[in-house]
């Protein structure tokens, strides 16, 4: 990743901390910081108590918490850093948002006999197979509402369209059939709209959990830990742990330096040095601290600000660029990205 991605990245984890922070703050100071027991979740995305030498009352607490954080925050940190990754964004195919797609009965009929054969066990899953038998049709003639759909990560270049939907690494019992239906049917439907591209629309995972080894993953081993999965799906379909973040951002090692960034903010220091930066008359006052802190947390922009305050300052002829010069760099939790940018700008000005 440059450094313009990986400060995105850190700029929506620090958000994602705070929020973390404001809503579970008991919770955040009680457990999560105990014995960095949040950090070394976060250092291995793996299972928060697993090889902590914590109480069994505070790994209870922890296992049963945590898990729902994850859920409701960390989730959208994870389709963030993906959309940072690649471009893309979250994009509903819905009756709401008059956007949903249309599909071809054939299609529809040839969805079902494939649910019906996998649900048997009359054949196995078979991505290619599967893709003739929705994508190879007749020339459009009986056009029937698709079934909504949101994929959670979407982009398109000139020859192919990528859906990804992220789960949670403890997919529910029974959900594989449903989601292999919805998915057969938004390809389908995609392939309408853009019969001209290649259409992928993949399951992802962002860690796997049954790994020891951060970053790492056995796919059939994931995949044969829950019930009925692979009874619907191809190992083609699935983006697992270090993989997903590899295929989004084109780039090998992606999930490693992902995890540098979480190692080197999530800490049990999260909060007071949230407040150091958020100060600015730390900029002057402790002006060495407050650049080594700015690396760290990646603030790359912030950093080159610093570096070139004199210069900034003598361009400064308003009252309201000296309103912005002196404002906090962060707002409950919120980096403050145009402010940033607005006053680099005077520093390119001759």
């Amino acid at each position: 990743m440059n450094k313009n991605l990986k400060q995105e990245v850190a700029v929506q984890l620090i958000n994602c901390l705070y929020q973390q922070m404001t809503y579970f703050p008991n919770f955040f100071f009680e457990n999560l910081m105990l014995e960095d027991a949040y950090q070394k979740y976060l250092s291995d995305f793996s299972v928060c108590s697993k090889s902590i030498n914590i109480s069994i009352q505070k790994k209870i607490t922890i296992n049963t918490t945590f898990p729902f954080i994850v859920d409701e925050i960390g989730q959208s940190f994870f389709e963030n850093t993906a959309h940072i990754l690649c471009g893309g964004e979250k994009k509903e195919f819905t009756t709401r948002k008059n956007n949903n797609l249309k599909v071809e009965q054939t299609q529809r009929n040839n969805i079902a006999t494939i649910i019906t054969d996998l649900s048997n066990g009359n054949q196995k899953p078979s991505l290619v197979n599967e893709n003739n038998a929705i994508f190879t049709i007749p020339t459009p003639s009986n056009l029937v509402e698709g079934t909504d759909f949101t994929a959670d990560v979407f982009f398109q270049n000139d020859t192919e369209v990528v859906c990804v939907e992220i789960k949670t690494v403890k997919p529910n019992k029974g959900v594989f059939k449903v989601e292999k239906q919805k998915i057969l049917e938004a390809k389908a439907a995609l392939k309408l709209r853009y019969p001209q591209k290649e259409i992928k629309y993949f399951l992802a995972f962002p860690f796997d959990p049954l790994s020891d080894i951060p970053c790492d993953y056995d796919k059939k081993r994931f995949m044969d830990y829950s019930v009925g999965f692979t009874k619907f799906f191809d190992e083609a379909e699935i983006l697992l742990s270090g993989e997903l973040w590899d295929y989004l951002s084109g780039n090998q090692q992606t999930m490693q330096e992902i995890l540098a960034i979480i190692n080197n903010i999530a800490t049990p220091n999260f909060i007071d040095e949230l407040t150091f930066l958020t100060e600015p008359k730390n900029r002057i006052e402790h002006k060495k601290d407050y650049l080594q802190l700015l690396q760290k947390w990646f603030l790359f922009q912030e950093y080159d600000l610093i570096n070139q305050d004199e210069q900034i300052k003598q361009k400064i002829t308003t009252k309201n660029l000296a309103n912005i010069y002196n404002q906090s760099c962060f707002k409950d939790g919120e980096y403050k990205l145009q402010r940033v940018q607005e006053l680099l700008k005077l520093a390119k000005i001759s």
